[in-house]
């Protein structure tokens, strides 16, 4: 059972991130492309302060469905946290009302 888990969380960060490393060439657009470029135009002389790691690992832009990905499993990740304590502290207020 536990080399099924786990192999199956090496299929899911393979279909991750292979197309990152396969597709570095590819354009997508997205906001944060028109906000640039809306930035562009009010001040030219703007440069950015910092770089998504992302695009210093692969050597170019995220494509857009790959950073709706990784927003989505941010998301997922923030809301299993918050649901597991969530759900621990339910249960103390079941097991304080056991023991009186």
């Amino acid at each position: 059972m536990k080399k099924k888990v786990i192999l199956a969380i090496l299929v899911i960060f393979l279909i991750a991130f292979v197309p990152l490393f396969v597709l570095k060439d590819a354009e997508f657009g997205g906001s944060d492309d028109a906000g640039s470029t809306v930035v562009e135009e009010v001040d030219s002389s703007y440069e950015p302060w910092a770089t998504p790691i992302f695009e210093k690992l692969i050597g170019g832009e995220l494509p857009g469905e790959v950073e709706s990905l990784l927003f989505c499993l941010q998301t997922g990740i923030g809301v299993g946290v918050i649901a597991f304590f969530m759900g621990r502290f339910v249960e103390r207020k079941k097991w304080m009302k056991d023991e009186n």
